[in-house]
């Protein structure tokens, strides 16, 4: 039956997210915090149960133990329910020991489970986009075109090309050819679906909805890596392959500068994208916290999570995470604070140790940085954003495309000066 009941939704989430490193180095990918209180995983499956796909199951891979931690704790329907939120991970097995070699093999290690949910739709999704779509409306776009396959495209700029996979659409949405992030000129020119718009090219957003038995065909036989770079253009040339028009916010947060700046533009007045929308909301942890504290400071464009304790601070345009703890004296710019795990109350003994508690600690100037969770920032330390492309790898912080970025569980003494 042609319903969203009958549809299993898949999600990549086992990528090591190199270019999310160091927040990447205990963690996996969509496990990253973001927005103060969610994880990036959380935005995917949230889509799925508010567009009726409750059946999901996610692929991991590299350090999983967190990603796995949070879905079990998150995400538990009830027993009369049907939907569930499964882990599929990367396993040895009679027929095959090694690990996942990319998107498109990573599900092809899952055909069983694929077949074995009796699902005959198939819903593939990235861990590490944010974006508000109703899979419902892509589902009836997929039947009524009588489609084998359906990618998801938003028009893209000309200096944009050559970053994704471009797809060519004909008047009747068909997708006829494929190029996977094509910098050559005279294809540029031939792969054009909206002559003298704006935008004139169609990119694929990385969501794909299958038939199933054409899923199946099209990677049990193969070795395809990768969907965007292998699979889905030899499905252009054998099946129904078919472009699915979205125009609402699309993002890829896969890198430090794009994760940086999309959290950022979470505390403009007007953002592209709110995390406050009554009727589609994004789900995540429980954590029954306390209401933030917060003493004589000034706190302009901010995000602020639960659960933190604020006092006499000047923070303006930053993200402050869960259970975080900011001193006297701190003036906090344009920056990430994930927060911390715990309160550090009843684990003093990095503190004895250290000289320094957990969280932020008095006087210290951060501006232009990502503070990593359960990090101690020793008093009167300062942290100043770098030159844009600036790299550099340090023991106990790096700088990525000029933000410093200070990892999960970092001490850093008193004084710590870092700066151009």
């Amino acid at each position: 039956m042609q319903t969203l009941e009958n549809t299993l939704a898949v999600i990549m989430g086992g990528g090591q997210g190199t270019r999310l490193y160091p927040l990447t180095q205990q963690r996996a990918k969509p496990a990253v915090p973001f927005g103060g209180k969610y994880r990036l995983i959380d935005v995917p499956i949230s889509n799925c149960i508010n567009s009726g796909v409750y059946k999901i199951a996610v692929l991991t891979q590299f350090n999983s133990v967190s990603l796995h931690r949070h879905i079990s704790n998150t995400y538990n329907f009830d027993a009369f329910h049907s939907g569930y939120v499964s882990i599929w991970a990367a396993e040895q097995t009679g027929e095959n020991s090694a690990w996942y070699q990319g998107t498109a093999d990573a599900v092809r290690k899952q055909i069983f489970e694929i077949r074995s949910s009796g699902a005959p739709f198939v819903l593939i999704l990235a861990g590490d986009h944010l974006y508000r779509m109703n899979y419902a409306e892509m589902a009836a776009f997929h039947w009524s075109h009588n489609a084998d396959v359906t990618v998801a495209v938003q028009p893209i700029e000309t200096e944009d090309a050559s970053r994704f996979g471009v797809l060519k659409r004909n008047d009747e949405e068909r997708i006829i050819r494929f190029a996977e992030k094509p910098k050559d000129e005279t294809i540029l020119a031939e792969m054009i679906s909206r002559p003298g718009a704006d935008k004139p090219y169609f990119g694929s957003m990385g969501i794909y909805m299958f038939n199933t038995e054409v899923l199946c065909e099209l990677l049990e036989h193969t070795d395809y890596d990768d969907f965007g770079k292998h699979a889905i253009p030899a499905a252009v040339d054998k099946w129904n392959v078919f472009g699915y028009y979205y125009d609402g916010f699309w993002a890829d947060i896969g890198t430090i500068r794009a994760f940086y700046e999309m959290n950022l533009e979470l505390t403009d007045d007007d953002p592209a994208f709110s995390l406050i929308d009554e009727g589609w909301p994004i789900y995540t942890h429980a954590r029954f916290l306390p209401g933030t504290q917060i003493e004589n400071s000034h706190i302009n464009h901010t995000l602020l999570a639960e659960g933190c304790w604020i006092m006499d601070a000047d923070i303006s345009h930053s993200v402050i995470g869960l259970r975080s703890q900011v001193r006297a004296g701190v003036i906090i710019k344009d920056s990430i604070l994930m927060g911390a795990d715990y309160y550090g109350f009843f684990r003093s003994k990095e503190a004895e140790i250290s000289g320094v508690p957990l969280g932020i600690g008095s006087d210290c100037h951060i501006e232009g940085a990502i503070i990593d969770k359960n990090t101690h920032i020793g008093s009167g330390t300062t942290i100043l954003p770098f030159p844009r492309g600036t790299e550099i790898d340090q023991p106990d912080w790096m700088v990525r495309d000029g933000i410093v970025v200070v990892p999960k569980n970092t001490i850093l003494p008193p004084g710590t000066h870092i700066a151009p």
